[in-house]
């Protein structure tokens, strides 16, 4: 969060604390008491400033002489003394500059550009924001820093060759705040204390309103002469005294929101309910010291509660909305058994996952999440990969299969060879991903965030029109009128219909394995009127398979496949390959004196008969035949077919080519009965190209297509208002994943399409990709039901309160009903589908 230049033309009379002989008793920086033999001034635009000890007099020198002195005039809280924090603080920066105390928090960007994901300590509210972005922004060799004011979370990146992360961290203490490497638990620590800070607020604010309302019924209650002035001006004081910690404390998050709003020049959602509240509560004190007039200590400390407890359930509902990423960056275990001397020596040592390195082999026993990306090289079991992958059942794991660093070992022990490390593994990449999504603010939210502010501002002038017409009509209901119509009208359902709705839609797609990269995906993907398919590892598997068989009369398939797999046991070729794994887990007959014809096959002796695996005309060649007739159809399939043969002839005919999958016809059909137009786009031959989309129901069918053709097919697509959604996999398709108005790209693609894509795949699983469809589908009709219950509600709530049927302790409520009706109703999205 950038500071504001606007907070810069505040004048300094709002500094904390004013200049004058009272402040002169307190540290101008800090705000503590002054000891009597302190003497650390410093001079501040002209002006001298005491200062209580020389940690608060080096951080102030720091803000003067990198001219930051407007922190003082825009800030509206204290920092944390540095008095005896700040020199332990310093003492132990330099630990930072250690390569291996790096790797968890700092990753590379370049050649010496690296990024490190800081918590800060300290930030108190936006100006804090503005300083830190300010004075670390210009520290030589920083080349960015960004600062979350709502996570405290900071990214900052520098040139490593001309400025040390130590000398960064110390710039921050300079000026009163503390750095420290961002890690998950300490990050949901800070979101418990947020939660029982507004526990806390919800408590006092609840007992507040027990006690005035104990007190108000038989003010209430009592009939003309019944109470005597003495017991009703008691009375009022007593509710006066019971109302200050509700207003004080519990209301205290509304009025420094609404400070911090009017400071920026903006009108946000607390302005109204901190005037209702402040109006309300200084009216009502104004008439208890002047013994006349009606008091509202009762409905203040009513609607404060109701205010404050919608806002509690919607803080609670939102966090954990947007808990799958936190729940991801907990799936990596702290510690791992590292096998030094496998297989020789077997007993494992227990160390930090951090100390890992490519090639160290590590025992996973059952129940332990695999700490690293790698492959089994001894074993056989189930790992689950439900949060990485959204698949709930344990995939297979067998020697020379790839497992996910965060999977769980299900049933037996796995020795893994570790391949990827830290920031390169799957997990770190996902969670990259998840962050840039949750930083990016889509459209529909900015454009609600404005309506939200006129609607605002609208408000403030119907409340005074409201105000002065009932001044003139009935003078004594004018204030509990204008106090109901601010805080009824409110639009804290209108601002939280969007944002909570796409962020619990994201959360439930990355659980369903389809993960959301960008901010604008849920909707667009909702949106989206043409889906166009790449063929190869998309629709297909993207793996050479053996389709069909065929043998002539009398022949065996069995016998005959293994005879081709027996040739080609040596052979890294696609068709070699495809051939052993369709032969199954059989002991495959020795083949010897095989030699190798380039373009043409393999010849050989199995079973002390000579055999030829190959073109069918060089198979057939070994009978002294020349073209043989290929089975029917399979000349225009436009798949890849070898023959086996011997001296007798052609033994067997195998087809291979690459084999769709299984939930590729399901999507398709689904996506059409959804009025959707599906588009097939391959670089591969018409022929095959056609043959794919006549299996699956797809009429618009473009084959030999290069990766500019399919950007030019896109583009003129989106021509005739098309909203394009393009599902790719490889690098040739990143140019066409960037011009589609969303983009999906299969988990185990290119790198390069990941990056260009909105969306990503996990699982490999179309089926995931059709659910994705029909929630964010659903995310949209809730956002719209959610837009217009909101708009509805404060359009009837509006002339109600107006004309005086709304007592403020009603408006409390419907107002906090409002917000929270909003949040459960976002809450289906993340249902399971049925």
């Amino acid at each position: 969060m950038s500071g504001n230049p606007l907070a810069m033309s505040m004048p300094e009379s709002s500094a904390l604390p004013a200049s004058g002989t009272v402040a002169d008793a307190f540290c101008y920086h800090c705000g503590l008491p002054m000891p009597e033999d302190a003497d650390f001034p410093v001079q501040i635009r002209g002006v001298r400033r005491e200062m209580c000890c020389a940690g608060c007099q080096a951080v102030a020198q720091a803000i003067v002489e990198n001219g930051l002195e407007d922190y003082y005039s825009s800030r509206d809280a204290m920092p944390e003394s540095p008095r005896e924090a700040m020199p332990a603080v310093l003492d132990q920066l330099a630990m930072f500059d250690h390569a291996e105390f790096q790797k968890s928090f700092v990753k590379e960007l370049g050649e010496h550009e690296l990024e490190a994901s800081l918590m800060l300590e300290g930030i108190t509210c936006a100006a804090c924001v503005w300083l830190n972005e300010r004075h670390v922004g210009q520290l030589p060799g920083v080349t960015g820093v960004d600062v979350n004011y709502a996570t405290r979370r900071a990214r900052v990146r520098w040139d490593s060759q001309r400025i040390k992360l130590s000398d960064i961290l110390t710039a921050i203490a300079a000026i009163g705040y503390r750095a420290y490497p961002y890690d998950a638990s300490k990050h949901e620590e800070l979101a418990r204390k947020e939660r029982r800070e507004a526990l806390w607020r919800v408590w006092v604010a609840g007992f507040g309103m027990m006690q005035v309302m104990m007190y108000a019924i038989p003010v209430y209650i009592a009939g003309e002469g019944d109470m005597s002035m003495d017991i009703e001006t008691l009375i009022r004081w007593a509710s006066l005294l019971l109302t200050l910690p509700v207003v004080l404390y519990s209301s205290a998050p509304f009025f420094k929101g609404a400070w911090r709003d009017l400071k920026l020049r903006r009108v946000g959602m607390d302005v109204p309910v901190a005037l209702g509240v402040g109006v309300t509560f200084v009216a009502s004190v104004w008439a208890t010291l002047t013994q006349g007039g009606e008091v509202y200590f009762d409905s203040v400390a009513m609607f404060v509660f109701f205010l404050l407890g919608g806002r509690y359930l919607e803080m609670t509902a939102r966090q954990k909305a947007v808990s799958v990423t936190e729940a991801l960056a907990k799936l990596l275990p702290a510690f791992c058994q590292r096998l030094n001397g496998f297989p020789e020596v077997r007993e494992p040592e227990q160390v930090v996952v951090a100390d890992l390195k490519v090639g160290d082999l590590v025992l996973v026993r059952p129940g332990d999440s695999i700490p690293a990306d790698g492959r089994v090289v001894e074993g056989r079991s189930n790992a689950n990969e439900a949060l990485l992958t959204g698949e709930s059942r344990p995939v297979a794991k067998v020697p020379g299969d790839a497992v996910t660093g965060g999977s769980v070992n299900m049933e037996s022990p796995l020795v893994v060879q570790v391949e990827q490390v830290g920031e390169a593994t799957r997990l770190s990449a996902i969670i990259r991903l998840m962050e840039r999504a949750a930083a990016e603010k889509p459209g529909i939210v900015e454009l609600a965030d404005r309506i939200a502010q006129w609607f605002v501002f609208s408000l403030l002038l119907v409340a005074v029109a409201v105000a002065l017409g009932w001044y003139l009509v009935d003078p004594s209901r004018a204030l509990w009128i204008t106090v109901s119509v601010l805080v009824v009208t409110c639009p804290c359902a209108l601002a939280l219909a969007t944002p909570i709705s796409l962020t619990v839609a994201a959360g439930a797609l990355a659980r369903d394995g389809l993960l959301v990269t960008r901010g604008h995906a849920v909707e667009t993907l909702a949106r989206a009127t043409h889906f166009v398919f790449d063929k190869t590892g998309t629709l297909t598997r993207g793996e050479m398979r053996l389709l069909e068989v065929v043998v002539p009369e009398g022949g065996e398939r069995q016998v005959a496949l293994e005879a081709a797999a027996a040739l080609e046991q040596a052979s890294e070729h696609p068709l070699a390959l495809a051939l052993r794994q369709a032969a199954g887990e059989v002991t495959l007959p020795p083949a010897s004196g095989v030699q190798a014809e380039a373009g043409m096959g393999l010849e050989g002796l199995v079973r002390g008969q000579r055999l030829r695996i190959g073109r069918p005309d060089y198979a057939a060649a070994l009978a002294g035949a020349g073209q043989v007739p290929w089975p029917a159809g399979w000349q225009a399939s436009g798949d890849t077919v070898i023959a086996l043969g011997s001296a007798q002839g052609v033994l067997a005919f195998f087809r291979l080519g690459d084999e769709l999958r299984e939930e590729a016809a399901g999507l398709v059909s689904d996506l059409r009965a959804r009025g959707c137009q599906v588009v097939l786009m391959s670089g591969d031959a018409e022929p095959v190209a056609r043959r794919v989309a006549a299996q699956l129901g797809i009429t618009d069918v473009r084959g030999a297509m290069s990766p500019r053709d399919k950007r030019d097919a896109v583009v003129e697509l989106q021509s005739r208002g098309a909203v394009v959604a393009m599902v790719g996999d490889g690098v040739n398709d990143a140019p066409v994943l960037a011009q589609a108005q969303v983009s999906v790209a299969m988990g185990a693609g290119a790198q390069l399409a990941r990056t260009q894509a909105d969306l990503v795949l996990l699982s490999e699983n179309l089926d995931h990709l059709r659910r994705g469809v029909r929630r964010a589908r659903f995310a949209l009709r809730v956002i719209r039901e959610n837009l217009l219950w909101s708009f509805a509600y404060n359009f009837l709530a509006l002339p109600l309160a107006a004309l005086g049927h709304v007592t403020p302790w009603a408006a409390g409520i419907g107002m906090s009903a409002s917000s929270l009706l909003v949040v459960l109703n976002a809450l289906r999205i993340q249902k399971k589908e049925r």
